[in-house]
């Protein structure tokens, strides 16, 4: 049955992604069989002959209409888990902390273990010793930091891991106190080999559904029609399909299989062999709402734990050089050739502008036109590598929640004034003529997408409304239109599903969202999300 969707204000980004403060909306919609017929006037031919033959019709009360959002990075099993953490997001010291998981471990007296997320670093002045939880409760404790590069455990959690007897794993590190004992803190490498495959496995194959199935569901929820899976393995792979096979999944999965550094070249290429065969089996043609279609490579850290890779060291002393990257660069060359010349997609993540200088220049040497491989983050780039993108075709995948100036205290301490004043070049990248594919990297930071294009449109905190930002952290913001088109065509461009959903056009998919907001960035926080369509079927409805 046809659908006419009137009284809305549809918007119809511009084609090329660029720069605009003056949207075009229409007013009308015409839906056949989940695919867009018609958007325009209520007045058009089209919209009054449906009408006209017995379409549904939908007043929408004037309110406005985005394409399904598609979130261009983020995690899926690990943003369902998160939803059953403590959220320590809002907790600004030690006793903060203590206060939120004393009062969990009072109200969950048999859970096994305590879990929980959001720690910023700045908030412990950097510290982080099983000493300083020990004495909340007896059972294990894992938290996991903001950015999920790091895990901080007390000495029942450390004992449960077994990490005393285990070596560094590669791109990774046990911290250790002066008598060679873990001190409490994994970082990178050991949170992702050590860590994660432990909680994992800890976890039931009912367990790993309902997470998905909540995620999928908050997905729902906040708009999304689409997500860009950013470190897929076999654990949440393997779920995925379970749960697919149980319901419908109103969402578009575009996967890229993590590759996890190692000193063994041949073991690097197997995995790569591996995400080659994963992607012959679930591709696009053959399984378009759930799909492989690259390899996700991490090449450095974050600023706040000092292990993001920087040309120039740390104002501090501390962190990592540029030859302490994740990956040898003669071993990445190597795994991202195998990987291109096997079709799929290459996703680094470079925040540094070391590694941002690596990913780039390993993108330059296999090519990256009309192929679509991509950098995540981009938080450090030089004004030199900004401009590289666009002319290498290499599509940039940003995060604005991640500059919310509230979470980058310790940035001028760590990076030094004159290196902030570079953080985030997004306008930079988008002058270049690279696309934008806008993510929200969720569990590190929430997946509401009015917090995220309130941070990319205003540089002014969505957490924290009364913080106000030292001006160097003040960097170029991108007009809002900029920002809803890389949150949507944008995202869609860079896993190639621009002919497929994206926008509001004839022939693409009926994926879109009705929005309770004033095209207006600094009202951007007061808008909610009031119904979510997939397929042509409604899926969120916020008055149920």
């Amino acid at each position: 049955m046809s659908a006419v969707f009137t009284n809305g204000r549809f918007f119809v980004p511009q084609k090329n992604h660029a720069s605009t403060e003056t949207p075009h909306f229409a007013n009308a919609m015409l839906v056949e069989k989940g695919t867009i017929m018609h958007v325009g006037d209520s007045q058009d031919v089209e919209i009054q002959a449906a009408s006209a033959e017995g379409a549904a019709i939908h007043d929408l009360g004037g309110r406005i209409v985005l394409p399904g959002i598609v979130d261009g990075h983020m995690h899926l099993m690990l943003h369902g888990q998160s939803l059953a953490k403590v959220d320590l997001g809002n907790c600004r010291s030690l006793e903060d902390i203590s206060r939120e998981l004393s009062a969990y471990c009072k109200a969950n007296p048999n859970a096994p273990r305590v879990l929980a997320r959001g720690w910023q670093q700045y908030t412990t002045g950097g510290a982080a010793l099983a000493s300083m939880i020990d004495d909340i409760d007896p059972r294990p404790i894992f938290i996991d930091s903001l950015d999920a590069h790091s895990t901080w455990c007390n000495t029942a959690a450390l004992k449960e891991l077994g990490v005393a007897t285990m070596s560094d794993p590669a791109g990774g590190k046990i911290h250790r106190d002066s008598s060679g004992l873990p001190s409490g803190l994994l970082s990178e490498g050991a949170t992702v080999h050590i860590a994660w495959p432990f909680l994992a496995a800890s976890l039931s194959t009912a367990d790993k559904i309902s997470a998905l199935r909540n995620a999928v569901k908050s997905y729902s929820a906040q708009g999304y029609t689409g997500v860009v899976e950013m470190a897929m393995d076999d654990n949440s792979w393997e779920a995925l399909q379970l749960l697919r096979d149980l319901e419908h999944v109103p969402l578009h999965i575009a996967a890229y299989w993590l590759i996890t550094p190692d000193l063994d070249l041949q073991a690097c290429l197997a995995q790569v062999d591996k995400a080659i065969d994963m992607r012959k089996k679930y591709s696009v043609e053959g399984s378009p709402d759930c799909h492989i279609t690259g390899i996700k490579i991490i090449c450095d850290g974050v600023v706040d734990s000092c292990t993001a890779a920087l040309l120039k060291p740390y104002s501090n002393s501390h962190g990592v050089s540029p030859d302490q990257l994740m990956w040898a660069t003669d071993v990445l060359d190597k795994v991202t050739e195998r990987a291109s010349n096997a079709g799929l997609q290459i996703a680094l993540h470079a925040i540094g502008d070391a590694a941002i200088r690596q990913a780039v220049d390993g993108l330059e040497k296999i090519g990256s036109e009309n192929k679509r491989h991509r950098i995540e983050h981009l938080e450090l780039a030089s004004a030199e590598d900004a401009q590289r993108l666009g002319k290498l075709g290499i599509t940039a995948s940003i995060q604005p929640v991640h500059s919310d100036p509230a979470g980058l205290r310790a940035w001028p301490t760590l990076l030094g004034e004159h290196r902030c004043g570079r953080a985030f070049p997004y306008m930079e990248l988008l002058a270049g003529g690279a696309t934008l594919a806008l993510g929200s990297d969720s569990p590190t930071a929430s997946h509401v997408p009015f917090n995220n294009w309130y941070s990319a449109s205003t540089r002014r905190s969505a957490t924290e409304l009364d913080y106000i930002p030292p001006s160097i952290l003040n960097s170029a913001v991108l007009p809002l239109a900029t920002a809803i088109q890389a949150a949507t065509s944008g995202a869609a461009y860079s896993i190639f599903s621009e002919g497929k959903f994206g926008t509001l056009e004839k022939g693409l998919k009926a994926d879109f969202v009705v929005m309770d907001m004033a095209w207006n960035a600094d009202q951007l926080l007061e808008s909610h999300v009031m119904q979510t369509w997939f397929d042509g079927k409604k899926v969120f409805d916020a008055s149920v």
